[in-house]
């Protein structure tokens, strides 16, 4: 059986390692004590065979144990400095990207270096759990009674890391399917003209421009009849609960509650003959409890007789005013019974 070989300075994992080897063979050929050390002297070479001879020029390697051999080795491989290297990745070390049997494998190599920092079976068992992925750790002190021996550390970590990895793998596989299956499915109706464009916008950008500019000339004229206040609207504004609440009237064709008075001489606000509506009554009643706004239609009358009495100057929209031909007064009912004029010139 041949000996591995042991070549000198290297890491103290790779020594540690070879000692362990050579150990294995030498009790396995059941030499003596001084046989073992002659045998693994004989598996130096290099590096590793200069230290040796430096150690036979020191003492007597003749009666030297494999304990002592042992002990020379370490001196020599695992000085201080390297074992303070060693306990500090010992003590940092975590499981990371690496499998269980991978993390552990490591944790042990450097326990093997580090012996004073696990001293017990349960303070290995502690450091073990430390190192592991946080899910895997979860999973194996999980129960009533977690762990005590390192072996059943380990047992339970492999099995958590299987049943993360068959959760994973699963997850992995349902999401593809439903990706594969949303990219295979035919869309029941077009949608590229909703999603492309906003609701109410067309996609010929002609027709959007002509869509555009109807509307904003649709706003202007509704702006216009909103400041002008139209009479249509000023009339429909009394009638807008009418409108809603009344159905057409078969006679005029309007909204209107009570009795159609169309065609007849009734007036149409108290329903009573000898005067219509405008002179009603009711309506002056009503006129001098409400609060008195100026009538914009007769005001636009005025100006528009006025403006043909006073020439083209204002019709046309000019500045300069024109030398004053006529005046409009309006007097009272009872000045016109009176037999004044309601037009006076000068």
């Amino acid at each position: 059986m041949k000996a591995p070989e042991f070549e000198g300075p290297t890491d103290p994992i790779a020594a540690d390692n070879w000692l362990i080897d050579i150990q294995v063979i030498l009790d396995f050929m059941r030499l003596t004590e001084q046989e073992k050390v002659l045998c693994a002297s004989f598996a130096l070479k290099k590096d590793a065979r200069h230290w040796w001879m430096t150690v036979q020029m020191r003492r007597d390697v003749t009666a030297m144990s494999w304990q002592d051999f042992v002990t020379e080795f370490r001196a020599m491989y695992y000085n201080r400095e390297i074992l303070a290297v060693q306990q500090d990745e010992f003590t940092n070390f975590r499981q990371g990207s690496m499998t269980v049997m991978e993390a552990i494998q490591k944790f042990e190599q450097l326990a093997r270096l580090c012996p004073d920092l696990v001293p017990s079976e349960t303070e290995k068992v502690r450091r073990m759990m430390k190192m592991l992925r946080t899910d895997i750790a979860k999973q194996v002190s999980a129960g009533s009674s977690p762990p005590t021996l390192v072996s059943d550390c380990i047992s339970r970590a492999i099995r958590a890391e299987y049943w993360i990895n068959q959760d994973k793998e699963a997850r992995a596989q349902f999401f593809k399917a439903k990706k594969e299956e949303k990219a295979t499915a035919k869309p029941t109706q077009p949608r590229q003209d909703t999603e492309s464009h906003p609701k109410g916008q067309s996609s010929n950008p002609t027709q959007g421009s002509n869509q555009a500019g109807r509307n904003k000339r649709k706003g202007d004229f509704s702006g216009q009849n909103q400041q002008g206040n139209s009479p249509q609207k000023k009339n429909n504004r009394g009638n807008e609960n009418t409108n809603v609440s009344y159905p057409a009237c078969a006679t005029c064709g309007k909204k209107h509650p009570g009795v159609c008075r169309m065609g007849t001489n009734a007036c149409y606000l108290c329903g009573k003959e000898g005067h219509y509506a405008r002179n009603c009554p009711q309506n002056n009643q009503n006129q001098n409890q409400s609060p008195q706004y100026p009538n914009r239609n007769a005001s636009s009358q005025l100006h528009a007789v006025q403006a043909r009495l006073e020439g083209p100057s204002i019709a046309q929209g000019r500045l300069e005013a024109p030398e004053p031909q006529a005046r409009i007064y309006a007097y009272t009912d009872g000045n016109a019974e009176a037999g004044t004029s309601n037009v006076v010139t000068r």
